[in-house]
């Protein structure tokens, strides 16, 4: 379901006797009760917020790729069990993500970027969502073009807003994309071989690509097996890709996701391997294609990925606290 309306609707989730209880509020519908429900926590035994305030927060998404996002002054404003509990799709508000926008830790940054993984895990970057961050401080400070500067766990990264006609365009210089060398593993069920030859590269994140064609069905099986080899300690995202002139074919294994709609580093990644391979070519803006849609990705040669692509604003909403709330 979708809604469309000139102003943003809110959406208020609170815990009361056990229960989770949710209430829309439409602006245009002021006039009359707004819609309710209530969730029967006998199906699922763990209350899903553990809350000692009120909680705003604010969904967006990239291409699908979509994220909770919440302003804090303070790291653990936003625990790993609550970013498991935000991020589930059938007890919390739904997202691939957490994203905390802290204040900046170096000079000329207007803002820095947290991410927690929908699995509590923490990545060193987030392209999707640091154009959805962007956007957000952007809007918040009225500022419809023009330079936005965030720190994020991979360093600085210059960002240019274009929301003119809130189109939400965002351009982010995702820095030097470093291609490490090539692997080939076994990632065959026990008893059985199948090696798969991987290109890796580092866009501030790990990064372990094939161009091997796989359907949707050999992803979801060999994604995490790649994902969880023993050969990266700290695991690593797998993308699939099918090179075509001046554009990719893109699936993503989203380490401590799973496949996601979009997602900007491993776009950035791909992108810098194809070139290094005389795949695509240096310089020219290349056409990702996401299942989310396309993201633009040009490498420099200085070997610096710019990327380019939407995000927008879903809705904002409080989660608040209730009874027999346990941390």
């Amino acid at each position: 379901m979708s809604l469309v309306c000139c102003q943003k609707p809110r959406v208020l989730l609170t815990l009361k006797d056990g229960a989770l209880r949710f209430e829309v509020r439409a602006p245009w519908s002021s006039g009359s009760a707004p819609s309710r429900g209530v969730h029967d926590p006998t199906a699922r035994p763990v209350v899903p917020f553990a809350l000692e305030m009120a909680l705003d927060f604010h969904k967006y998404e990239g291409l699908g790729n979509d994220f909770v996002l919440v302003e804090a002054e303070r790291e653990d404003a936003v625990t790993p069990s609550l970013a498991r509990s935000l991020c589930d799709r059938r007890f919390g508000v739904g997202a691939d993500g957490v994203l905390l926008l802290l204040p900046p830790t170096s000079a000329g940054a207007q803002a820095r970027m947290k991410v927690l993984n929908a699995d509590g895990s923490v990545p060193e970057m987030c392209g999707n969502g640091l154009r959805c961050a962007v956007l957000h401080l952007a809007r918040a400070r009225g500022q419809e073009a023009g330079e936005v500067t965030f720190d994020t766990g991979a360093g600085r990264r210059p960002c240019t807003i274009d929301d003119h006609l809130g189109r939400g365009l965002v351009t982010v210089d995702m820095g030097v994309v470093r291609v490490t060398g090539d692997v080939k593993l076994d990632v065959g069920a026990e008893g059985s071989s199948d090696v798969w030859e991987l290109s890796l590269a580092d866009a501030g994140n790990p990064h372990a690509i094939t161009t091997r064609a796989a359907a949707r069905a050999l992803v979801d099986v060999v994604g995490p097996r790649i994902a969880t080899h023993a050969s990266f300690p700290a695991g690593t995202n797998v993308e699939f890709a099918v090179f075509r002139k001046g554009a990719v074919d893109l699936v993503v294994w989203e380490r401590g996701v799973g496949v996601t709609h979009a997602c900007g580093t491993g776009a950035c990644a791909t992108v810098a391997v194809g070139v290094a391979r005389g795949l695509v070519a240096l310089g020219e803006e290349i056409s990702v294609n996401l299942p989310g849609g396309p993201l633009s990705v040009t490498i420099r040669a200085d070997g610096r990925a710019i990327m380019r692509g939407p995000a927008r604003h879903v809705f904002s909403g409080k989660v608040t606290p209730g009874e027999g709330v346990a941390r």
